[in-house]
C-alpha cells in the first residue's frame, strides 16, 4: 500500500510538472475583487494585457465586487488549483482576518503567495468647495465641527479605509467613515459633493486632481511622490507618524503545485519589467514590484501583523 501510495505521488509530481511546463493551454480568469474603473481595475487589466501577451493566451479580468473583497477572494480560494483562477489581492487582505473573525476562508492559509505586483500611496482628496487647503486646515475643519465630515472608501477593511483609521487615530480628527463597494464609486462621490473626502488610491484620481476637479491635500506614503512632488505627505501636513501605502500582490488558490506558482511568478515578473507596463503604473503613480513567492509571502506576513494590530487598536470590526 505504502509503494503504491509512494508510487502514485511520484506520478503526481511528475504530472504537476509537465502540466507547468505547458500551462496556460486556454484562457486564464483574473478575478479583482473590486468595481471596475478603480485602481486594482486597473493595475488587473495592464497586467494581464501583458501576461497574455507571453502566455498567447488571453487574461481575462472578471471584476467580482462586494463584502470587502471577500466575495471575489473566497471564489479564488473554491477555484480548482490549476492556475486558471488567478487573484489580484489587495491591502484588504491584510486585514480581513482582524476585521471578519467569521470569514469562510482565512488568507494566510488557503492562498499562495504569487509575486508582489505594486505598491501605491494613496492620497487624502476633497470636494474643491471643502474650504481645507491642507491637511492642517481639514485638521481644524474637523475638530471646529465635530461629526460632520466623512470619508469614502473601497470597503471595510481595504487601504483607503485602513489610511483613515491611522489617519483618525494619530491626529483624533473622528472622521466617519462611508464604505462603497470600490474605489470608483466613492471618488465619485466625493467629486459630487456627497462624501466630504477619500484617501484615494492615486492611480484612481490622477486625472481628477490633474483637472482640478478634486483637491488634493497630502499623501499617504513616507516620501512624496514623483507624480505630484508638490503634494506634501500627510506628516508634513501635521499627523506625525502617518505612513499607510496600498499594495496588489498576485495569489492562486493555496494548493497549486509548487511547479505552477513559480511558472506564474516567472511570467510576472517578465511582465513587470516590460518598458510599456512600467509607463503605464508609472503614470497611474504605482510602482511595479516583482520578488520571489517567498520574498511575497514574508511582505503579506507582515502586513497582516500591521493592520491586524491596527484594527484591533482601532476597536473596529466588518462584521
Amino acid at each position: 500500500m505504502r509503494v503504491r501510495l509512494a508510487t502514485c505521488a511520484v506520478c503526481c509530481l511528475a504530472a504537476f510538472a509537465a502540466c507547468a511546463q505547458t500551462f496556460p493551454e486556454k484562457a486564464v480568469t483574473l478575478i479583482a475583487p473590486f468595481t471596475a474603473g478603480g485602481s486594482v481595475d486597473l493595475v488587473a487589466r495592464t497586467v494581464a494585457q501583458q501576461m497574455g501577451d507571453l502566455w498567447k493566451q488571453p487574461v481575462i479580468v472578471s471584476n467580482r465586487p462586494g463584502a470587502s473583497g471577500n466575495i471575489g477572494v473566497e471564489a479564488v480560494v473554491r477555484a480548482p488549483p490549476d492556475g486558471y483562477t488567478l487573484l489580484i489581492g489587495t491591502t484588504a487582505l491584510s486585514s480581513s482576518p482582524a476585521l471578519f473573525p467569521k470569514l469562510p476562508f482565512d488568507p494566510p492559509r488557503d492562498l499562495a503567495p504569487v509575486g508582489l505586483v505594486v505598491t501605491m500611496p494613496n492620497v487624502l482628496v476633497v470636494h474643491p468647495s471643502l474650504p481645507a487647503r491642507s491637511v492642517r486646515e481639514l485638521l481644524a475643519l474637523a475638530r471646529a465641527h465635530p461629526n460632520t465630515l466623512n470619508s469614502g472608501s473601497a470597503g471595510i477593511g481595504s487601504s483607503n479605509h485602513l489610511a483613515l483609521v491611522l489617519f483618525n487615530m494619530l491626529s483624533n480628527a473622528g472622521i466617519s467613515h462611508v464604505p462603497y463597494k470600490g474605489a470608483a464609486p466613492a471618488v465619485a462621490d466625493v467629486m459630487g459633493g456627497h462624501v466630504s473626502m477619500t484617501f484615494a488610491p492615486i492611480a484612481a484620481v490622477v486625472p481628477m486632481i490633474k483637472a482640478q476637479r478634486l483637491r488634493a491635500l497630502g499623501v499617504t506614503a513616507a516620501a512624496r511622490t514623483a507624480l505630484f512632488p508638490e503634494i506634501p505627505t500627510i506628516t508634513e501636513g501635521g499627523v506625525a507618524g502617518y505612513s499607510a501605502a496600498g499594495w496588489n500582490g498576485l495569489f492562486l488558490p493555496r494548493a497549486a503545485p509548487r511547479e505552477l506558482v513559480m511558472r506564474v511568478n516567472t511570467t510576472l515578473k517578465e511582465s513587470l519589467a516590460s518598458p510599456r507596463l512600467k509607463d503605464v503604473l508609472v503614470n497611474a503613480g504605482a510602482d511595479a514590484a516583482g520578488g520571489s513567492p517567498e520574498e511575497f509571502t514574508r511582505f503579506f506576513q507582515n502586513e497582516i501583523v500591521k493592520w491586524g494590530n491596527e484594527v484591533k487598536a482601532a476597536g473596529i470590526t466588518g462584521g
